[in-house]
């Protein structure tokens, strides 16, 4: 191959464009990014950069030096508009057209807008928020009790002001957790001070001056000066509407994050591997590897079978969960304390178990007996797939 573009300059793209020079690639590599930042790194946005104790230096995740020895030119600020397999083109939306030989899609995911309400997915939306949020004391709601959602909703509170969380679903993050797990994760929510309203969903925002009323489903409204929606992300595939690739829910890809043209590979959020599409920082580190080594070799060598593999910051806990959770497993809490007020000083660790086998893993600010856990659960997988 003598040109490879990689479409996305975030965490996957870099380490897409990691591997490819670590693989032997010495030809030309072009990096696309709609946004005008050089890659940094998003779990932070919600936590240390909202409470402003870091800054857009600390987010970095290249330096000048890595960046010199890439060697890739780097288109930032302009969006991708189109592909045309048959030509090997990547359409550019300020009307510049790149031919290349092999392609990574790394276009990662973009937040579900809520007309009314601030979004926190980009540097961007992040330092708009915090403006918002350093203008003194103010009411909050947040919309959306997953990830995102708890995580700003606990910066917000560390800042002061007064936080609402509304999930729609009987408790936060049950889809992942499970309802035991479920319940551990709304007691944080209440210690760190922040009302948590469950099984309610929202309607419509309406704004009066600097004001805005949260409209729910049950009648009632919530006031509020701030309101934050954190309600998903959608895949950035609309740009490649059109062209030969199959499209659902991500770009689909086999195992290896192959898509049905050898030359064109997808890692990241984007990417639907082997029919899963994982929105974890582990996915986009882990996926350019194999995806790379394939795309070098014109067809699938390297496959995927990592653990899912997820953590998340509140309230000065730190939540880790590997695994994959299933409606009827068992869960067992193995070390620590758990009570009906939350979690010990010392945290705790559970298991899921599902015919006696263990098959996830969850902590609270258990760091260490964690990665030994998770560590099994790798080898018990890997046993299993062999």
């Amino acid at each position: 191959m003598r040109t490879v573009t990689i479409v996305g300059a975030s965490l996957a793209g870099l380490y897409a464009a990691r591997e490819l020079r670590a693989q032997g690639y010495d030809g030309r590599l072009v990096v696309v990014g709609d946004e005008p930042h050089p890659p940094y790194d998003r779990p932070p946005l919600s936590k240390d950069f909202l409470t402003a104790r870091a800054d857009d230096g600390q987010l970095a995740l290249t330096d000048p030096e890595e960046t010199a020895d890439l060697d890739a030119e780097w288109l930032l600020g302009v969006r991708a508009r189109g592909l045309d397999t048959g030509a090997r083109t990547v359409l550019l939306a300020d009307g510049r057209t790149l031919a290349t030989d092999g392609l990574v899609i790394a276009t990662g995911a973009k937040a579900r807008q809520l007309p009314g309400a601030h979004t926190l997915r980009t540097l961007d939306d992040a330092r708009a928020l915090r403006t918002r949020l350093a203008q003194g004391p103010q009411g909050v709601v947040v919309i959306g009790g997953g990830f995102i959602g708890a995580e700003t909703a606990a910066s917000c509170a560390a800042l002061g002001h007064d936080v609402t969380v509304l999930e729609a679903a009987p408790l936060p993050l049950l889809p992942q957790l499970g309802p035991e797990m479920a319940a551990v994760c709304a007691t944080l929510h209440r210690r760190g001070g922040v009302r948590l309203r469950t099984g309610v969903g929202v309607t419509g925002i309406r704004r009066t001056g600097s004001a805005a009323a949260v409209e729910l489903a049950d009648g009632h409204t919530l006031t509020a000066d701030i309101v934050i929606a954190g309600i998903g992300a959608v895949p950035n595939t609309a740009w490649l509407a059109g062209s030969t690739l199959a499209l659902g829910d991500g770009v689909l890809c086999d195992e290896g994050c192959v898509t049905a043209l050898p030359q064109v590979v997808a890692v990241g959020d984007v990417a639907r591997v082997g029919g899963v599409r994982a929105e974890h920082w582990t996915s986009a580190t882990e996926q350019p590897r194999a995806a790379v080594t394939n795309l070098l070799a014109g067809r699938t060598l390297a496959t995927l079978r990592p653990v899912p593999y997820f953590w998340s910051d509140q309230y000065g806990s730190r939540i880790q969960f590997a695994g994959c959770y299933q409606p009827g497993d068992t869960v067992r809490v193995t070390e620590g304390e758990l009570s009906d007020e939350g979690p010990g000083d010392g945290g705790f660790l559970a298991r899921y178990e599902r015919d006696g086998t263990t098959v996830a893993v969850l902590a609270v600010d258990r760091p260490r007996p964690f990665t030994r856990a998770r560590r099994a659960l790798g080898r018990v997988v890997e046993t299993a797939t062999t």
